[in-house]
């Protein structure tokens, strides 16, 4: 693209006095990658290409579904089954040929995710699970990569920046030193999420990635920004650091790469008792096993493949009566709720029976027996 041409397309930021040709030419150098390219990471990830981000990663191992469009306004109907980071990747690059974007159709794990973080100037945390968010924080602290951070849930968003240049500077860790106990705090899938709420706090997130590589304004480093959608209410907290939690984070990257941080984010009694879809699979097959459904009756998707009760949770104490098998599958959307299923069940029958939940829900169990050969 000629001068005339990059100064015409970003002409309206260019003229603002505090920003000017020089925060231009800082974003068409920076490099900033986008962890998770759903609710958050879709508004996030146009408003940066838009900007001129000279290049952009896009780390997302999941395919775009029906359920995903009232707040992922990225994709259309025509883009379901399709991975998100690649169709992301697709679509961006309409809208400005000129900039790199780099698709990564993987899940970020503790064997990759160092290689990819190591290669960017600003991480951003678009992710929707705990143990996932545990990880970004401790291998952006140890490449010291400043992260900026989002999270959603029903009406309300939060947001902040961690700067991560020296051991002073809070991260992830300093707001939430221990991962919430099962149950605490559900996900999207199972709360809801009113649909322009990521795109409120997707935006903020690459207003805030804006300023820190431009230099303008205030990012909101060591504050936590929490925003109410239905009364517009907003709060904007001191965050400090803390010294003990500094010690949960790895030291360095041997340790990092031996930390398994799905079993750090469960409780001792969630590891024995979650199974994944093969060991279900094969239950089922086996027989002498009752499957309970703990959703509630309006939830999707639908279960015609296999048997099974379905009793929401909040009645399952009062229905225990209806199991008869010795051996117990608990189910639900992700594999929160049918946790703490399986914690009242096995506290009603003790060693009478066996009592299981499905790792990572439904939704789980039908990614995975799609991807299975036919």
């Amino acid at each position: 693209m000629s001068d005339q041409n990059l100064y015409e397309r970003y002409h309206r930021q260019i003229i603002l006095p505090e920003f000017g040709e020089e925060g231009q030419r800082k974003l068409l150098k920076a490099k900033v990658l986008v962890i998770g390219a759903g609710g958050l990471g879709c508004p996030a990830l146009q408003y940066l290409v838009a900007a001129g981000i000279g290049t952009i990663g896009i780390v997302d191992d999941d395919v775009v579904a029906l359920n995903n469009l009232h707040r992922q306004v990225l994709y259309s109907v025509n883009d379901i089954g399709l991975s998100k980071a690649e169709r992301a990747t697709q679509i961006l690059q309409q809208l400005n040929p000129e900039i790199k974007i780099i698709s990564y159709n993987e899940r970020l794990t503790t064997q990759n995710a160092l290689m990819i973080i190591d290669d960017f100037d600003i991480i951003i945390d678009g992710t929707d699970n705990f143990s996932t968010r545990y990880m970004i924080n401790d291998a952006c602290v140890l490449l010291s990569k400043p992260l900026v951070y989002g999270a959603i849930s029903q009406f309300e968003g939060q947001l902040t920046v961690f700067k991560n240049k020296d051991v002073k500077d809070v991260n992830y860790r300093d707001i939430f030193p221990d991962p919430p106990k099962d149950g605490e705090v559900l996900n999207c899938a199972e709360a809801g999420v009113l649909g322009v709420l990521p795109g409120i706090i997707g935006t903020m997130m690459a207003n805030e990635t804006i300023k820190l590589i431009t230099g303008i304004g205030e990012p909101l480093i060591n504050q936590l920004f929490t925003y109410n959608a239905l009364n517009n209410q907003v709060y904007q907290l001191s965050l400090s650091s803390r010294k003990e939690t500094r010690s949960l984070i790895p030291k360095d990257e041997k340790e990092f790469l031996k930390t398994d941080y799905e079993w750090l984010c469960a409780a001792p009694e969630q590891q024995q008792a979650e199974i994944d879809s093969d060991i279900f699979n094969n239950m089922v097959a086996g027989g002498d096993v009752d499957v309970i459904d703990v959703r509630e009756l309006h939830e999707m998707p639908a279960v015609n493949e296999f048997n099974h009760i379905r009793i929401p949770l909040a009645q399952l104490a009062d229905n225990s009566s209806s199991i008869k098998s010795e051996n117990v599958i608990a189910f639900c959307q992700s594999g929160k709720r049918s946790l703490q299923a399986a914690k009242i069940l096995s506290g009603i029958f003790g060693d009478t029976k066996k009592v299981y939940s499905l790792r990572g829900g439904i939704v789980q169990w039908k990614q995975d027996r799609a991807k299975r050969p036919v």
